[in-house]
């Protein structure tokens, strides 16, 4: 009895192993059933997409960046194709080392390796950075046969920028660079303000436009990123290419610049300092944009080495300024048609009142002194412009209220953004009792003097402009109170379908204005490049033109003291300006030209808009305008 007990536990004992063996069975296989449905069925996807993703590469193909052309054609800025050797620094155990080693293979310069080394500093280490750029059909082949020695170490074929015409017009067109971490938070920035995904469009993407047009027109000139899905072996090599999404080249820029008289002003200038902006009245195109010295974009391309970085920003020239732009200076005597031409319009002064000029003007205890020792004698608004009596606008100012001319010559783009298709644009000085009391902060600054009006008047004192502000105020008063905007893009070509398309109009507005008055001033400053201080300059010209000369002074002369040009340093000379437009019954050309330190407007910035006017109403030239100005006995020397 006690046998059949124990064999009917044993049994009982085994029954349950059993049935906890076959549980635990169960359980693993359901374990797996999940697994195995939730891997193919509810993760298919997911997983699906990974090994994807190990399988299959997505290589973004760069597109091509749109060109720039001058308003007939002449390329400004292009690609071309070359190979590149690069190193990738996270592949690399001692770059330095790996450097040292390529020089045996491929030249590689001092300037190579500072520019390397600059690039590295900005680049993130996993990407390539180009070591020798250009490299023949003989290097590639000595560097192919040894690049087992050389792991991180590759060829590539890039696409390079190239401005033919080195530094002519640079200031325009600008210049690229290779992406750096700020070009990246812009875009982001840019990307969460517009909502489009810009990063993924620069994948792949080594330039950006950095400076001029290349920066403003950048989402145009850059085009839309392609991509191929490439399918490759776990070693990385690819087998064959699955799918092809095209690159879209970038736009076109077709500008309004004549390049050959950008070149010719550019020539004109020689080394001397200065700008010049020429302007067609009727549209607002930009003709010629001209900022002197200047420097050559291609330096910048693949990074500037140090040397070459030093000596463009340490010159006491200063290339890299653009002077059109942002330079800002006193207008001199350019501004006495404008302060005229208010006191018509605001029942200041008529064209027939006189005044008598001794030669000076007395207000409290300071003498406002002429240039024109002794005088012009009785002097009507006429011959106020033509001989520029400084004395008639000393009087003329201390009749006029700062806040009146102010509010008068806002319109015409003094101390104001003219909306040029540039970024860096000044705005300048136009004084006012606003204006000072917010550029000073002690009270016995901030008030506004009555003898402030008086240096106003003839264009010192506060004021400052850029010779852009002093070429928009012209061709606005050639256009008759008309302003345009001014715009340096006259058209964006379609890459792909040659079609062209304006950019967007000038705005334009009408200053009110009554025309007789602009007439008479108009008429005044024909009689200045007629029988006045511009006749030498412009002698002999086939055509009809109004301009007006100016001198800047730089510093305080003393009240018993006269300005001797032989004594002053050159870099404390006075500035010469000149503003013109041409023909004077239909002006087609509007230009203002600035000397920086070049004495008297007629003898230095006048010849050079005689030679601008002359090369784009005829497609001639005049004289050399470097030659030295032939003063006639009967045309009075600027008395600025």
């Amino acid at each position: 009895m006690t046998e059949f007990k124990d064999t009917q536990r044993e049994l009982y004992i085994f029954r349950l192993r059993l049935v906890a063996g076959m549980l635990f069975v169960l359980i693993c296989f359901g374990l797996l059933v999940a697994r195995y449905l939730t891997l193919q069925i509810v993760r298919h996807d997911n997983y699906a997409a990974r090994a994807d993703e190990n399988r299959i590469s997505l290589v973004p193909i760069v597109p091509n960046r749109g060109i720039v052309t001058d308003r007939n054609g002449v390329v400004l800025a292009r690609n071309y194709s070359a190979y590149t050797l690069e190193i990738t620094p996270s592949k690399v155990v001692n770059v330095d080392a790996t450097i040292d080693a390529l020089s045996e293979v491929i030249p590689i310069e001092a300037r190579d390796r500072r520019r390397f080394k600059k690039l590295l500093e900005e680049t993130k280490t996993f990407e390539g950075i180009p070591i020798r750029t250009r490299l023949t059909e003989e290097e590639i082949a000595r560097f192919v046969g040894q690049r087992y020695r050389f792991p991180g170490v590759e060829v590539q074929a890039r696409l390079f920028r190239q401005y033919p015409l080195g530094d002519s017009a640079a200031h325009v067109i600008g210049y690229i660079g290779r992406v750096s971490e700020k070009d990246l938070d812009r875009l982001e920035e840019r990307e969460d303000k517009e909502g489009v995904d810009l990063l993924t469009n620069y994948q792949g993407t080594d330039y950006i436009g950095k400076e001029g047009l290349e920066k403003k027109y950048e989402p145009q000139l850059h085009g839309t990123t392609g991509a191929e899905e490439v399918e490759v072996t776990a070693s990385g090599r690819a087998v064959r290419t699955l799918s092809r999404t095209p690159a879209l080249s970038g736009d076109n820029l077709v500008l309004s610049i004549d390049i050959k008289l950008q070149q010719l002003v550019e020539e004109a200038f020689g080394d001397r300092r200065g700008a010049l902006v020429a302007i067609e009245p009727a549209t607002g195109d930009i003709l010629a944009f001209v900022s002197r010295p200047g420097f050559d974009p291609n330096l910048f391309v693949e990074g500037i080495d140090a040397e070459s970085w030093k000596g463009l920003n340490e010159s006491i020239d200063k290339p890299l300024i653009n002077r059109p732009l942002s330079g800002t200076y006193p207008p001199g005597s350019t501004f006495k048609p404008y302060l005229a031409l208010a006191a018509l319009e605001n029942g200041k002064r008529t064209p027939q009142q006189t005044i008598f000029d001794p030669g000076y003007f007395n207000f409290g205890n300071h003498r406002f002194r002429d240039d024109k020792e002794g005088g012009h004698g009785t002097v009507d608004m006429y011959k106020s412009i033509v001989a520029s009596c400084d004395t008639y606008y000393y009087m003329l100012a201390a009749d006029m209220p700062i806040d009146m001319i102010a509010s008068f010559l806002k319109p015409f783009g003094f101390g104001q953004i003219t909306g040029i298709d540039l970024d860096g644009e000044r705005k300048g000085v136009l004084p006012s009792t606003e204006w000072k009391r917010a550029a000073f902060r002690k009270p016995e600054q901030q008030r506004w003097f009555p003898g402030d009006t008086i240096s106003i008047g003839i264009g010192q004192g506060y004021n400052s402009y850029t010779p852009l502000q002093l070429a928009h105020a012209v061709a606005t008063l050639a256009n008759d109170g008309i302003v345009m905007k001014p715009r340096l893009v006259k058209e964006i070509e379609n890459a792909r379908t040659g079609q062209k398309t304006l950019t967007v109009p000038s705005e334009s507005f009408r200053i009110k204005l009554q025309q007789k008055n602009v007439d008479f001033i108009k008429n005044a400053m024909i009689g200045v490049n007629i029988s006045g201080t511009g006749a030498t300059a412009f002698k002999g010209a086939p055509y009809t033109s109004g301009g007006k000369t100016g001198t800047a002074q730089l510093f305080q002369i003393g009240a018993n003291e006269k300005y001797k040009d032989a004594h002053v340093s050159a870099r404390l000379k006075d500035h010469a300006w000149f503003i013109a437009f041409a023909p004077a019954d239909h002006p087609r050309i509007a230009l203002a030209v600035l000397v920086e330190n070049g004495g008297f407007g007629a003898a230095a910035a006048a010849p050079i808009a005689r030679r601008a006017i002359d090369y784009y109403l005829l497609g001639q030239l005049p004289a050399d305008p470097k030659k030295p100005v032939e003063e006639s006995p009967d045309v009075p020397e600027e008395p600025d």
